[in-house]
Order: structure tokens, then C-alpha cells, then sequence
């Protein structure tokens, strides 16, 4: 092999060519591009949007470039991050619905098809280095394990590095994060001021740092995808204490604030009307003082995690202020969706309880408010907040009335951009964002992207808006999601909410003339029935021409089914001493069945303590482990712990340390075993009944948030030679359970 082109077989030096790409030289004067996109955010929840949520930093991008009131998405994070990605529908590149589980079809892969290039390979070619921080979540689940397959991680489509995670959400204090290809320990925890909003600012200062560094004539694209603000709600307790007071007054008068302020601002039309509450949502003053206290404090939580966000992106501005960088970056902030109504009507402390069969009592959540965003709570706000977050629009994320799919989208370039805190308001969505950008940067998509040929980009640019005008788009866009379906045309929308299981001829459509009725409160669909039959008929054209049907409702079947194709009939499991961390949707799958655990080791005569294996974090899962001589078996679900401890210390020697767990109708036995050996029981109307825990598996330790009374990582002590898991074939999901729990993981 020649040093400088490679495998020379069959071929002598001088006929030799480079095996691989030849970089590009970067397009002179290319910007730089850093994208910024938050989680669960609502259109109003932007300080420069209405909101009282401190967001200095965001405001001042604002004010130095342009914000974007009719920035569309589509209603769920993976779909959207699909379709900015690629600059295409998110059906039409296999991101129908979620990366979470595969339907088959074409348009519901859980997975970027190869002809759908991202944003980073498109840019390659032209001398880019890019960067990814942050959530991913358009690789199915079931393929971010150990051996991948890793062609659908960042890596894979395009970013030269990434540090993230891959999951729809993770814990802030004990994430499960990702190095490139390989999964990693949080630097530090919760106890030592750790928290992965500020991780993953220092990382994208460390990637646009060393690039600087290395190359810096050669531009950068960083997309850095924070955590927030989906739950878990976690984040410095100094700062949801701040929020109580902003948000005492309730959800009725933060919402007329709110739309106050938008008319203030520019943001809404001066006429713009509040649609009446969402279904379900009663008036503040309906609630017990108990019951507003608790909601104020998840709401606080909130709040707390956008403004530490939001402190955070300070720095990486600040850093680019420093380095020389900022005026010739093009800087892009977004939300994905809607806020979520996961929380449901009366929020969360511990999600992970109630989605496990477990109740979470007003009394439990109102002992617990001083733990909300701290390291053992998945909290969520109730849909009032969600409601109010989305301010003046309809319903939430998931759903296709503008709560769901309306965004804010401010857009900073201060060497590209001569306007300063101007509005644009003409429809936009969230598939334009790809060919704005190549249109700004003079390139064309390419042909091909690692030989396979390209299918068209979908999206339209809104390049021209850069400028003093802002032409409208001029194409039709459709949505749907779950079932929910919409579709705008020439500052039209035709809409419907589709109740699960409902005969899709049965919804009813409603009709919205936008560019007059911001927040859709006037349904003309009786007044002009002709206009929403054609705009119906234009959502069937596209639908049917974006892989859109057949459409599919079901939340619990689609998400059983999936976990049933990818575990098949395997039922043992092998862990051997060495083996890394497991994310949690390729670990055993001990929901609702019964299973054996057993751990091989050798304790000394001075006794040996640790964790054996461990699945989960501080809000669910299980652990086997060692103390005071004693072997010891903890379920905890949703924070309450069924803990079974042997009757007699482990002796020295090589032993079999395990747990028998029997799942029977309305329990689960729980049998400690040494050496095939019942050593001691107990009983629990508890179990694993949706998911385990969104955390993953560790053997010898247990790495971040402890699952079980002890400090983590609390390694074994003694030798450990492998664990086994063995499970039988009694397994019983209710599909629709699993459904909902998935769907709040979302």
C-alpha cells in the first residue's frame, strides 16, 4: 500500500488515484452555521415571543436579525428533525411517525432512507466540517446498540463528530450519551453540579474550538440540539424558585399576558383572538390551592430549564463573540413541536409511576414539590401550562392545529443579514430550513450521496426573506401525525383532530383562513364547504405522493409489535465481565413476565459489596446487588421499591447470586437464589408493566443514577464473571399501556 493513495494491487504507483474523496475547497466567504434547536418549546415561550421566561440571549439574536411567526413544524421531534435534516417531507424520507419502532411501510421506517441526503453530507462536498451535539432520535432505537448498525447515527449521515444522546429524552443529571460511536459516562453528576445542558454547550465550544484550531479558513456547520425543554423538567433549583412567584397567578392570566405582549410585539395580528381553553383544561380558579401551588412549581421547573438553557447559549455566543466568529455565522434557534401534553391534566412528579401502572396521588405530588427537577423526578407540566406555552394556538404537540406545529424560529447572520429585529410572517416549514441554507450558500443538492442516487428536496427556500422581502411560499404543505391531519395552501388550512380508533371518515375537518384568523377560532367549514373539499383533495394528492398512507393510528400495536420483531424468540441473555453500557431498548425485555437473573462470582472470606447488575435510574428499574454480606433484589417503580434481602450472608467461595421473579396475575414472587437455592422471598403488586426505565444496563456498577438505596456507581467488589438473564415465555403487554408511556417518552 502507498503511504499516500492507498491499496496499489493490480495497479502500479504511478497509475494509481486517491480511494478516497478528495475534500472540496470551501466556497469563499461561506458562513459559518450553527443550528440551535429546542425541545417542546412553545410558539409564545421565547422572551421575544411573549413569554416571561428570561431568554436574554435569544432576544438579542432576535434583535440583531430576524424572527419567523409562521414557522410550521410537524408535531413530533423525530419527523421534524428529519425533515430539517433533509430538506424533505418526513414521510417521504421514512420518518413518518417516530424513530421508535419500524411499521414496514415505506413512509414509516423509524430511519433516514439513504436517497434523502442530510444537511451535513450535502455539505461535505463543499469543504464543510460538521458537528453534532445533542439529541439525534432519527435512528431506531433498537439499532443504537453496541454493534450499531451504525450507518443511521450522525457519523453515518454525514457529521465528522457528535456527542449527544440518541434517545428522545434523557435524564439531565445522569444522561446516556454517546461519543461518536461509542456510549459514554457523563463527566460528572448531580452532586457535583453537573447538568447536560451546560455538557453539551461545552462540547460545541470544544468541536468549533479545535476546528479553529485546525482548519480556520475551512467553515463549520455545529447543530447543536439541546435537551430542553422535554421532560424531565430538571434544572437549578435557585432558578425554578425564581418562577414560582412569575407564574402564581395561573395559566387564564398568563395566557392574555402572553397575547398581550405578542400584539405589543408584532407577533400576532392586533385582532388576534384567544381560542377558548383546550379540552379538558379547567380555569385556574376551579383548581384547590394545593393543586395551584404544585401546577405553579412544574410550571416553575420549566421555565427554570429554558432559562438555564438559555444562559448556556450565552457562553457558546459569547465564545464566538471572543473567537471572531460571530458576525460571518449564520445562527439558526427553533423549537421542534408544540409544548407536549404528556403531563396530562394534573402534571407529574415521577412520570415513570403512573406510566407502570403506579398512581401518583395529588397528595404524593404535593409532598414532593421541593424534590421537582432534582435527579429522582421526571416531571411534567399539566396541559393548562402546555396551553399556555403555546399561546394564542390550539392544542399541543402530536396535534395538527397550530399548538402542535407552530413555531418560533429567530435567524441571526450579522454579515448576511442587514435587518435588524424584523418580522417575517409568511407561512414557512420546517423542510424549507435545507434549502434555504444550500440557496444562501450558492450550492445545488447533489445527485448522489455516497453513491446512492438523491431523491428531490420537498422544502422551498425562504432565502429572499433574508433580504427586504419575504415572498410567500407558494406551494402547499401537508401534515399529519397519528392520524391528525392538516394541510395549508395560499394562507388556508384545512384541519382535523382525529380521536384514536375513530373510523378516519369519521373526523371532522374544520377550515381556517390563516391569513385572517391567526389562532384559529373561526371554522368556516360550514360557510364554504367547496374551498375545504379542495383542500381536502389536495391532502389526499400529497399524502398519497409522500408515502403518508396507509394511515395508522395505533399507538400500543405499533410499539408491541416492534419490540416483538426485534427480540423474536430470543429469551437469554449473556453478559460477560468487560461488556459496556446497554441502552435500554436493546437490554432484556423483562416487562410483564417472568425471568431469572444469576450472577457468576467469587467472594473472599473479607466479603465483597456492589452492584451485580443494575437497569434503570432513580425513577424505575431493577438492581441486584451485594451489601453487609447480604445478596439484595430492588424493583423500583416510579420510586416505590419492593426490596427482598437474602437471610444469610453470601459465603466465600464461587457462587451463582441470582433473583427467581414470578409474574402472576396482579403480582410478582420475588425468590432470591444462591446456587440454584431459595436464600429468601417477598411478594409485590408492582411490576415492569409498560417499560423498564429509559435509562439502560450496566453490569458490575451501576454508572449514573442510582436505581436502589446505595451511591452510585457502587462497583462489585469481588470477581464477577458474567451475568445471565433468562426469560420465560409467559410475557402479557397491554399494547395501549406501552403506547402511552412510549408516547410521554417522546
Amino acid at each position: 500500500m502507498d503511504a499516500q493513495t492507498g491499496p496499489t494491487i493490480g495497479r502500479t504507483v504511478a497509475e494509481s488515484k486517491p480511494w478516497w474523496p478528495t475534500p472540496a475547497a470551501p466556497a469563499k466567504g461561506s458562513p459559518n452555521i450553527l443550528v440551535v434547536l429546542f425541545d417542546d418549546v412553545g410558539f409564545s415561550d421565547f422572551g421575544c415571543y411573549g413569554s416571561p421566561i428570561a431568554t436574554p440571549t435569544i432576544d438579542a439574536l432576535a434583535a440583531q436579525g430576524l424572527r419567523y411567526t409562521g414557522f410550521h413544524t410537524t408535531a413530533m421531534c423525530s419527523t421534524t428533525r428529519a425533515a430539517l435534516l433533509t430538506g424533505r417531507n418526513h414521510h417521504s424520507v421514512g420518518v413518518g411517525c417516530l424513530a421508535n419502532f419500524d411499521s414496514g411501510y415505506p413512509g414509516y421506517r423509524g430511519k433516514i432512507a439513504p436517497e434523502a441526503g442530510t444537511l451535513a453530507e450535502m455539505l461535505r462536498p463543499a469543504g464543510y466540517r460538521n458537528y453534532m451535539v445533542g439529541k439525534w432520535h432519527v435512528t431506531p432505537l433498537t439499532e443504537t446498540g453496541p454493534t450499531g448498525p451504525f450507518e443511521g447515527w450522525p457519523l453515518g449521515r454525514g457529521f465528522d463528530r457528535y456527542y449527544g444522546f440518541m434517545d428522545a429524552e434523557t435524564d439531565q443529571y445522569a444522561p446516556e450519551l454517546v461519543r461518536d460511536n461509542t456510549p459514554i459516562e457523563a463527566p460528572g453528576g448531580y452532586a457535583d453540579g453537573y447538568h447536560l445542558t451546560e455538557d453539551l454547550t461545552d462540547q460545541a465550544i470544544r468541536y468549533i474550538a479545535d476546528h479553529t484550531a485546525d482548519a480556520p479558513d475551512r467553515p463549520w456547520l455545529c447543530w447543536l440540539a439541546y435537551g430542553a425543554c422535554h421532560a424531565p423538567h430538571q434544572a437549578p433549583q435557585e432558578l425554578i424558585a425564581h418562577y414560582d412567584q412569575v407564574f402564581a397567578e395561573g395559566w387564564d392570566v398568563e395566557r392574555e399576558r402572553r397575547l398581550a405582549r405578542q400584539k405589543q410585539l408584532g407577533i400576532v395580528p392586533a385582532d388576534t383572538r384567544m381560542p377558548p381553553r383546550n379540552d379538558m383544561v379547567r380555569p385556574w380558579a376551579e383548581h384547590s390551592p394545593d393543586e395551584q401551588r404544585l401546577f405553579t412549581r412544574l410550571q416553575a421547573a420549566f421555565a427554570a430549564m429554558l432559562d438555564h438553557a438559555d444562559r448556556n447559549l450565552a457562553r457558546l455566543v459569547a465564545f464566538l463573540e471572543t473567537a471572531g466568529l460571530k458576525d460571518d455565522t449564520l445562527i439558526l434557534v427553533m423549537s421542534d413541536n408544540g409544548a407536549s401534553q404528556e403531563g396530562g391534566p394534573f402534571g407529574m412528579v415521577n412520570a415513570m409511576g403512573p406510566y407502570n401502572g403506579k398512581p401518583e396521588p395529588l397528595t404524593e405530588k404535593i409532598a414532593r414539590i421541593g424534590d421537582i427537577g432534582g435527579p429522582d423526578t421526571h416531571s411534567n407540566f399539566p396541559w393548562g401550562w402546555a396551553m399556555a406555552s403555546n399561546t394564542p394556538l390550539k392544542r399541543y404537540k402530536q396535534n395538527t392545529h397550530g399548538g402542535g406545529i407552530r413555531d418560533p424560529l429567530v435567524l441571526s447572520w450579522p454579515n448576511g443579514v442587514e435587518a435588524r429585529g424584523e418580522l417575517r410572517h409568511q407561512f414557512r416549514h420546517c423542510s424549507d430550513v435545507t434549502p434555504t441554507l444550500l440557496e444562501v450558500l450558492g450550492l445545488q443538492p447533489p445527485a448522489t450521496v455516497n453513491g446512492v442516487a438523491q431523491m428531490p428536496l420537498e422544502g422551498v427556500s425562504f432565502a429572499a426573506s433574508l433580504g427586504e422581502a419575504d415572498p410567500p411560499r407558494g406551494k402547499a404543505q401537508y401534515f399529519e401525525m397519528f392520524g391528525h391531519r392538516g394541510l395549508w395552501q395560499d394562507g388556508w388550512k384545512a384541519v382535523a383532530f382525529h380521536p384514536p380508533g375513530q373510523p378516519f371518515d369519521a373526523d371532522v375537518w374544520e377550515l381556517y383562513h390563516l391569513d385572517q384568523d391567526f389562532s384559529e377560532t373561526e371554522d368556516l367549514a360550514q360557510a364554504q364547504p367547496e374551498r375545504l373539499a379542495a383542500l381536502q383533495a389536495e391532502w389526499w394528492r400529497l399524502a398519497e405522493a409522500s408515502q403518508v398512507l396507509p394511515l395508522d393510528d395505533r399507538f400500543g400495536p405499533r410499539f408491541a409489535e416492534n419490540a416483538t420483531r426485534f427480540h423474536g424468540p430470543r429469551k437469554a441473555f449473556t453478559f460477560h465481565a468487560g461488556m459496556g453500557h446497554l441502552p435500554t431498548d436493546v437490554a432484556p425485555d423483562v416487562r410483564s413476565r417472568s425471568f431469572v437473573i444469576e450472577a457468576y462470582v467469587k467472594v473472599s472470606e473479607a466479603g465483597e459489596e456492589g452492584v451485580l447488575i443494575a437497569h434503570g435510574d432513580a425513577t424505575c428499574g431493577y438492581c441486584l446487588y451485594v451489601r453487609d454480606g447480604r445478596l439484595t433484589y430492588d424493583m423500583n417503580v416510579g420510586g416505590r421499591h419492593a426490596v427482598v434481602t437474602s437471610d444469610a450472608p453470601v459465603p466465600a467461595g464461587h457462587h451463582r447470586l441470582g433473583v427467581a421473579v414470578k409474574s402472576e396475575p396482579g403480582k410478582r414472587s420475588i425468590t432470591l437464589i444462591v446456587d440454584g437455592k431459595a436464600v429468601g422471598t417477598g411478594e409485590t403488586d408492582m411490576g415492569f408493566h409498560s417499560f423498564i426505565s429509559w435509562s439502560g444496563l450496566d453490569i458490575g456498577r451501576d454508572r449514573g443514577s442510582p436505581v436502589g438505596d446505595y451511591g452510585a456507581p457502587f462497583e462489585f467488589t469481588g470477581q464477577l464473571k458474567k451475568v445471565t438473564v433468562t426469560m420465560d415465555a409467559d410475557q402479557a403487554l397491554d399494547g395501549d399501556m406501552v403506547g402511552e408511556a412510549e408516547m410521554a417518552r417522546q
